[in-house]
């Protein structure tokens, strides 16, 4: 049956209408204001198309056949026949992006915080604990955590926190000032211990197939309710000390942005007997950086790290409601921080019109300064009052008397050192002692010491793998990290060793090659260190010789450096060298 004349003309109406209504709503966009985005290369086609169709074919019934027929004819064009549109389209793409003006930025809604972080519950798996569970717990080193008091965070000052904590720096800039993050400030606020060994979560599969089947490990991590229940069992063994190290550092330490523990921890658990010489307060610190920094570069929704630490940190660095002597510090802190005590803070901040209203106190309690172990030159403390650490439970200011104060400290015979009102209890190294041929392997935790040529043959078959290798008189390029505070460096001519040796001040990182060797050499090396700002033209050099050390010692003696500004560091914090050293005897004095 044919249509007859008045059913094409309705069609044509109805398309017709169809048109103007799709007309009327791109006038209504384009009243509402914006550039319309160009065409893509099918759409300048199309348009070619079907007004050559339209008139080629005037039988057609409308626009939906001519629309069919393009799209038939563009599926079987080949590329070249569709390069002529897609060069149109891109032409108009380029004019449409250098005329339109630059979109005004939409204000981003200040989303709740997401994060694993939750010392509740925490707190209701510790009040269960048996007297011998929490023996266990403290032969570990977490003992403090027994004393967690605080069963919620406060999410609008861990938003607060977190705007302001620099993840290159490590730092928190509150009330006009900027407060560094040292693994002390970890111990002192969590009472976790701050030297020892580094966390090492990483290694083969093979090694923890075992563990991953006994805490049912799959892809996504290690249940939470798994491991309570677990905890709840009455046992204390290793089973237990695995259970809760895996809890505790899944819900409070080191949280991560899933729900479940991270099965990437199993590998601390292969061996038991050393949890307690591990350096928790620097994973701590180094987790919660890496987990904020993910956070801002969109990887991840939630908030991963311990964000109590920052909670309590803030607490004890800032004082409000006028100023405040520093007094006795009880550490942990946290165990003073109660439910009650954090209402009635939190309360005041309100009072005073919000957060950072308050005077930072941090150096009076001990706090942001870092110990002898955190920096690489001692010389350059910025303390005022600063507290000594008595038995690990208070601090005392250092104009009281402790003649009567028992020091609680690794090794007894071990005289305190006075540097600039510090006290704290470690070796120096004495420059002034009779010299020794002796040199010790700049590797942590390697207890070699020998000979030079010995040195140089210990680090060739021992760390081959730990430096870099070098030509004399020819430029290396490194790069050091932002927890790497040295480089070896040893010459593939003589097997000599070198450090390049990284430090931290408040505006940027000090730079300094030192040669590991007998103090008495009279060989000399010359140096040059380059350091340059991204791609601009900017540089900075040092043409310096090295200062022969035993080995790697902290605190080195007063010598040039490079100074490098933090602006200098790329986007992953790494600081980018460019370093040459040759012996000076072959060239005379420089």
């Amino acid at each position: 049956m044919m249509p007859s004349e008045s059913d094409s003309m309705m069609v044509k109406r109805k398309e017709m209408a169809g048109l103007e209504l799709e007309g009327s709503r791109r006038s209504k966009k384009k009243k509402q204001g914006g550039t319309p985005r160009p065409a893509c290369s099918w759409v300048h086609f199309s348009r070619e198309f079907i007004k050559e169709y339209s008139a080629s074919h005037p039988e057609s019934s409308g626009l939906k056949v001519a629309t069919r027929a393009a799209s038939d004819a563009w599926k079987v064009m080949t590329l070249e026949e569709k390069s002529k549109y897609t060069k149109r389209a891109r032409e108009v793409w380029d004019d449409y992006l250098s005329s339109a003006p630059a979109r005004e930025p939409k204000p981003r809604k200040q989303a709740n915080l997401v994060t694993r972080c939750s010392p509740g519950r925490l707190v209701n798996v510790l009040k269960h604990f048996t007297v011998d569970q929490k023996e266990a717990v403290k032969s570990m080193g977490f003992g403090s955590l027994l004393d967690l008091k605080c069963r919620t965070l406060r999410r609008s000052l861990c938003l607060w926190l977190l705007e302001r904590f620099n993840t290159i720096r490590r730092s928190l800039e509150i009330c006009g000032e900027r407060i560094p993050l040292y693994p002390h400030d970890v111990e002192l606020v969590m009472g976790l211990p701050a030297t020892g060994k580094d966390v090492v979560n990483s290694g083969p599969d093979d090694l923890v197939t075992e563990l991953r089947q006994k805490y049912n490990a799959s892809n996504r991590g290690i249940s939470v309710r798994f491991l309570e229940e677990r905890l709840g069992q009455p046992e204390a063994g290793d089973d237990f000390k695995r259970a809760f190290l895996l809890y505790v550092l899944g819900t409070l330490l080191c949280p991560t942005a899933r729900l479940d523990v991270s099965p990437s921890f199993l590998h601390i658990l292969t061996d038991m007997d050393c949890i307690h010489e591990y350096n928790w307060a620097k994973f701590l610190l180094d987790r919660l950086v890496r987990e904020v920094s993910r956070f801002r570069q969109g990887k991840q929704r939630a908030v991963g790290g311990c964000l109590l630490f920052l909670q309590i940190f803030y607490y004890e660095c800032v004082a409000i409601g006028g100023t405040c002597e520093p007094g006795p510090v009880v550490v942990p802190c946290l165990s003073l921080w109660t439910e009650e005590a954090i209402s009635e803070r939190e309360k005041q901040e309100k009072e005073l019109g919000g957060y950072g209203c308050g005077e930072v106190i941090c150096k009076e309690r001990g706090l942001g300064l870092g110990l002898l172990h955190d920096r690489d030159h001692t010389d350059v403390l910025p303390l005022r009052e600063v507290a000594v650490r008595v038995n690990r439970g208070t601090l005392v200011r250092q104009d009281e008397n402790l003649e009567n104060v028992p020091f609680a400290y690794k090794n007894e015979n071990t005289p305190p050192v006075r540097i600039d009102n510090y006290t704290t209890y470690k070796t120096p190294l004495d420059y002034t002692t009779p010299y020794t041929s002796q040199s010790t392997c700049p590797i942590l935790n390697c207890n070699f010491t020998g000979l030079f040529h010995e040195l140089s043959d210990h680090f060739t078959n021992k760390h081959w793998d730990s430096g870099r290798r070098f030509q004399y008189n020819s430029p290396l390029p490194v790069s050091l990290g932002m927890d790497e505070t040295f480089l070896v460096l040893q010459a593939e001519d003589d097997g000599a060793l070198f450090l390049l040796n990284k430090g931290t001040e408040n505006i940027g990182h000090t730079v300094m090659v030192t040669c590991i060797g007998p103090s008495n050499s009279n060989e000399r090396f010359h140096y040059c260190v380059v350091s340059e700002r991204g791609s601009s033209s900017s540089s900075l050099r040092l043409k310096s010789y090295t200062q022969t050390l035993p080995g790697r010692v902290e605190g080195i003696p007063p010598a040039d450096f490079l100074l490098v500004p933090f602006g200098y560091l790329n986007s992953s914090g790494e600081l980018n060298l460019e370093v040459c050293i040759w012996n000076s005897s072959d060239l005379g004095e420089v």
